[in-house]
This record gives C-alpha cells, sequence and structure tokens, in this order.
C-alpha cells in the first residue's frame, strides 16, 4: 500500500525578531555578514510559557481547518522535537487528548532533530504500508529558543521556532504526493557537535550545574543550553549530503535530470549554497526559505514544501528529493513523486 502527503500546514509563534533587535541588543555583531551566511532576516519566538506541544497543537488546528480535515479521521499521531511537555507520558499522548483525535488512535514521540521530519515520514509511511493506520497526524515542533542562552548570539541568529502539521495518508487513489523511497545514515561519533549536554540521565541537573562560559567567538555557552560546533556541522553537511542524494537516487532507479526539485533541511544558506554547488544543481531546482522564519530544525522541510507548493513551483508529476541532515550526527533523505 502506498502513502502519500494529503496536506501540510504550519504555526509559528506571535513574537518577531528581526536582525535589526539582535544588533540593537548585540553592537558588535556584523549584521549585513550574518545576513548573507545565515540568510535569515526575522525570526519567530515561543512566549514564555509556550511548549514545542502548544505550538504543534496550534499546527494541526490550522490542518484540520485549512484542508477540511475531521480529528476523527486521525489513527495516529506522530510528535517529533526535542523538548517534549513531560519525561513521561509522550506528548503524542497529550495531543491526542487536546486535539480530541480518537480513542483508537497510536500515539508516540520521536526524539530526533533535523532528521525529524523525514524519520517521520518513513514512521508513518510503515504504518500505513502494514495496515497499522490510513490517517497519521505527523507534528513537527520546536521551542529552541529557551534552550539557547540569551547572550549566544550565534544560535540566537540562525534559529526560529515553529511548527508543521503534515498528514500522511492511504493514496487509495493512487493520487497526491506520493511517498516513495528512503535512505538513512548515522554517526554517534558526532554526537556532541550539537548537543544540549546537561539534563539528561548522563548528566542530571541536580548533579551537575553548570557555569556560564565564553567560547572564542564572544558566545555566551552553558552546558545547560544549546550547543553548535557551526564549522563541523558545515563539513559534516557538505560531505554526507551529496553522498546520500546520489545512494537515494541509486536505489530508486533515478538520474539527477529526473530530480525537478530539492527541498533540504533549511541548515542556514551558506550550507545550502555549499551542497548546491558541489552537486551543480541548477537553480531552479534549489529552494531556500531561511528568510522570514529561520531554522525551525524539524519543521524546515514542511514549512519549505508548504511554500513551494502555494507559489506553484512544483506541479503535478514533479519529482522532489526531501533531505534532512543534521544532530545525532544523522541524515535521511526520501523520494517525493508529487
Amino acid at each position: 500500500m502506498k502513502s502519500y502527503i494529503k496536506a501540510i500546514s504550519y504555526h509559528l509563534p506571535e513574537r518577531l525578531v528581526t536582525n535589526d533587535d539582535l544588533a540593537r541588543e548585540f553592537p558588535d555583531l556584523k549584521i549585513d555578514d550574518l545576513t548573507r551566511l545565515t540568510g535569515v532576516k526575522r525570526r519567530y519566538i515561543a512566549a514564555e510559557e509556550e511548549t514545542a506541544a502548544d505550538l504543534a497543537y496550534n499546527a494541526a488546528l490550522k490542518l484540520f481547518e485549512e484542508h477540511s480535515i475531521s480529528s476523527a479521521e486521525i489513527d495516529h499521531v506522530i510528535f517529533c522535537a526535542q523538548g517534549s511537555d513531560y519525561i513521561t507520558p509522550s506528548t503524542a499522548c497529550l495531543l491526542q487528548d487536546r486535539l480530541d483525535i480518537p480513542e483508537h488512535a497510536g500515539s508516540l514521540d520521536i526524539n530526533q532533530g533535523c532528521t525529524g521530519f523525514i524519520y517521520g515520514l518513513s514512521v508513518a509511511n510503515g504504518l500505513i504500508a502494514t495496515g497499522g493506520a490510513k490517517n497519521v497526524l505527523l507534528l513537527t515542533s520546536v521551542n529552541i529558543s529557551e534552550l539557547i542562552h540569551p547572550e549566544d548570539k550565534s544560535n540566537r541568529a540562525i534559529f526560529g521556532d515553529g511548527a508543521a502539521a503534515t498528514l500522511v495518508s492511504l493514496n487509495e487513489n493512487m493520487r497526491g504526493s506520493e511517498i516513495g523511497d528512503f535512505v538513512f545514515g548515522t554517526d554517534g561519533k558526532g554526537f556532541d557537535t550539537i548537543i544540549i549536554k546537561h539534563g539528561g540521565a548522563r548528566y542530571p541537573i541536580k548533579k551537575f550545574d553548570a557555569e556560564d562560559y565564553r567560547d572564542a567567538a564572544g558566545n555566551i555557552r552553558n552546558d545547560r543550553c544549546f550547543y553548535m560546533n557551526g564549522a563541523a556541522v558545515f563539513t559534516f553537511s557538505l560531505e554526507k549530503v551529496p553522498v546520500m542524494i546520489k545512494q537515494l537516487l541509486d536505489k530508486a532507479g533515478m538520474s539527477e535530470d529526473e530530480v525537478d526539485m530539492y527541498v533540504l533541511h533549511q541548515a542556514n544558506r551558506i550550507i545550502l549554497e555549499s551542497i548546491f554547488r558541489k552537486m551543480k544543481i541548477p537553480k531552479e531546482k534549489t529552494l531556500f526559505h531561511l528568510e522570514d522564519c529561520g531554522n525551525t530544525v524539524a519543521s524546515t522541510i514542511p514549512i519549505a514544501l508548504y511554500h513551494t507548493i502555494v507559489d506553484g513551483r512544483v506541479k503535478r508529476g514533479d519529482t522532489l528529493i526531501l533531505a534532512g541532515f543534521g544532530v545525532g550526527f544523522s541524515w535521511a533523505a526520501c523520494i517525493l513523486k508529487f
């Protein structure tokens, strides 16, 4: 049984932080260079008590309203984030109740970052292929602003909060954005390149009370907060993504000429430009959607895909490659036949 992406909606919080706002807060910030390298001009930040689950809830409500979908149709909920309301129970269970989804629906959380949307699609695809579900609600969400140190100017410039809701359904009529082959990869040696070190079982807060420190670029860090080694992430992305895409094309028995659009995780502009340049991908097949909301981690691909569809950049019969890469290190990609 085939599955397809039936609908996508997304939600961004109300508070807007522009690059001008950051420049006023950090007078030494080279804002023009930063904008050119990141591709980000503004990002939305969650309210003080607004969680990733709250953002996902609002994205789901938009999905139901914008696409005339009833919550009664949903028979599985997947919540993908790196911040749950509680250690236990799973946030997907809470969202099942909040969204009035039937009790016969399954629910699970995925703790995955930049590859989360692709992983979520693969789980949804598997549930449908095995007859376990017909309509899977995939929620990707991030409230990363609360995890970044307020004086970490580099990461604050890149990331934004937001959530996407994607309905993955059984393709009974063989129409729609059909989900094709997947490839995955993991290199756990790079686990500490993107990390929140303290707060889990290995470094519990009650035993490890970290202090602020300043890195070589002048950012204030703390092991309780989000950390990313940007240079290492750049090298990893440029090394792994082209290989991953070639593996996917080989698996699908396709050539590069048969791909109409590459929808990659919107890490930052310089990473995407470098990948596209290395792969010699024509400009008309590339996509950038960073300027208005920044890097929203697992939600960057569905948000970018939403705008690609709304803007008419893809048409029926087009073939897309969706690819995520980042925290873990992990990477994943799939074919989407629009």
